[in-house]
């Protein structure tokens, strides 16, 4: 009787998860063939109870009548175990259909239960399910005793496995940047780039840069680069350097002395490019070493600096040329990347791969990784449930609440009405057998 009723429990279980959601009723409509099938079958075992009943009821009419007729002691103890019978019959249909509607439809307190009771059945389910599977001692004892780092590790450190998870994060990578429109990137990329330059000043970082790059010599290759390419420009345009200092002299010199200014003009500027290029201690060198020092100073303390470089930094994000530059950034992204989540050989999926199988393989050999694994999915599922225990209960009640009870009733005694009736059947077994039992004992004492 214990099995049936865990089975009975079990249909329940899967009766109402169907249901979840449904409409109209507690449950999603499409059976209507296995509804009928289970119906027919509550039906025969119905007769079949009732029947033992009808036979128990016989017997002891027959076995009443044959012990008053002088049969013998034999018919006291069949009408003992039959009237037995027939109480433990009716003792347990009444149970049985207590449970769905009122016996007879007598208005009898405690009956019909789950039509009357649904709401609270429903309120102490969604307390049960809460307190006893919801509960963050449950959730770590469970997912302590399962194990899953280690066995994710084992999963994940065969190849195919990776290959599975490989294809599957790049197909929704893929998706995900194909769904992606671009102005809401550059909308959001914008925003954030705005926000994390306005929340802080940019002034003294520059300057404690700057002041690095000095101290490390890292601006001499930018000097010399520069020196280089001034010689070099010099002595492709001397006649241009000449012309444009003669053509800035006076009207009232003579030409042959402007171009004689211009000749010594060019040659100085010469000779300074090629010594600041050709001498590391040139006094134009140690000058703007001095120069660059003092306004990283200026940078990282000079109030007057620091707005005008904010005041700078603000003209900088508000012109086009930014906006757009984040545009073609994020387009050249977003192509690079679909384009290596298609290949299955590009180094993005390969490297991607190579790693998930290096993880799998740390993961199914190291005790300390699999426990942190471990802690952190407990830590996770934790949060979740004990932050949203009550929304999930609320689901169980309110779904139940939702349901129509007569039809609810109905239902389940579709779905555990066959495996009911074996209480009947049992009851009139076990009261005969009482029954014979207990006439036994009176008659040997």
């Amino acid at each position: 009787m214990s099995a049936d009723r865990v089975t009975g429990s079990r249909t329940v279980g899967r009766a109402a998860d169907a249901g979840a959601g449904a409409a109209p009723g507690p449950f999603r409509p499409g059976g209507d063939a296995a509804d009928e099938e289970r119906r027919r079958g509550v039906r025969r075992m119905k007769t079949i109870a009732t029947g033992l009943f009808l036979l128990a009821t016989v017997v002891y009419a027959l076995a009443h009548w044959a012990e008053t007729a002088g049969a013998g002691p034999w018919a006291g103890y069949v009408a003992a175990a039959a009237e037995a019978g027939m109480v433990g019959a009716l003792a347990d249909w009444f149970a049985v259909t207590a449970l769905f509607r009122r016996p007879l439809g007598l208005p009898i307190p405690h009956t019909a239960i789950i039509p009357t009771k649904k709401d609270v059945l429903g309120r102490s389910l969604g307390d049960f399910v809460g307190e006893n599977f919801l509960s963050e001692e449950v959730v770590r004892q469970r997912l302590r005793a399962v194990g899953i780092g280690a066995r994710l590790g084992a999963w994940l450190s065969r190849p195919e496995h990776a290959d599975r998870v490989t294809e599957q994060t790049a197909a929704a990578l893929r998706g995900a940047l194909t769904v992606l429109r671009d102005s809401d990137v550059q909308a959001v990329v914008g925003e954030a780039i705005n926000r994390q330059a306005g929340a802080r000043e940019v002034a003294p970082a520059l300057g404690r840069m700057l002041e690095k790059v000095v101290v490390d010599g890292g601006h001499h290759r930018a000097v010399d680069l520069v020196c280089t390419r001034a010689e070099y420009w010099l002595m492709e345009h001397e006649e241009s350097v000449m012309t444009a200092v003669a053509g800035g002299a006076p009207g009232w010199t003579p030409r042959f002395v402007d171009r004689k200014v211009g000749e010594r003009v060019y040659k100085e500027l010469l000779r300074f490019v090629t010594e600041m290029r050709h001498m590391p201690d040139h006094p134009a060198r140690q000058a703007l070493d001095r120069f660059l020092t003092d306004f990283a100073a200026e940078l990282r303390s000079d109030p007057g600096t620091k707005a005008r470089v904010e005041q700078l930094k603000s003209d900088l994000l508000a012109r086009d040329e930014v906006q757009d530059l984040i545009e073609s950034a994020w387009n050249a992204v977003r192509t690079t990347v679909v384009a290596a989540t298609e290949d299955p050989g590009s180094q993005l999926r390969l490297r991607a791969r190579d790693a998930l199988l290096s993880l799998g393989g740390r993961m199914a050999g190291d005790e300390r990784l699999q426990g942190k694994v471990d802690g952190w999915l407990e830590d996770a599922a934790t949060y979740v449930v004990t932050t949203y225990r009550d929304e999930i209960t609320s689901l169980i009640t309110d779904t139940v609440a939702g349901w129509d009870a007569d039809h609810t009733s109905r239902k389940i005694e579709t779905y555990v009405g066959r495996d009911l009736q074996f209480i009947r059947i049992n009851g009139t077994v076990v009261g005969a057998l009482a029954g014979l039992l207990i006439h036994t004992v009176s008659e040997l004492f």
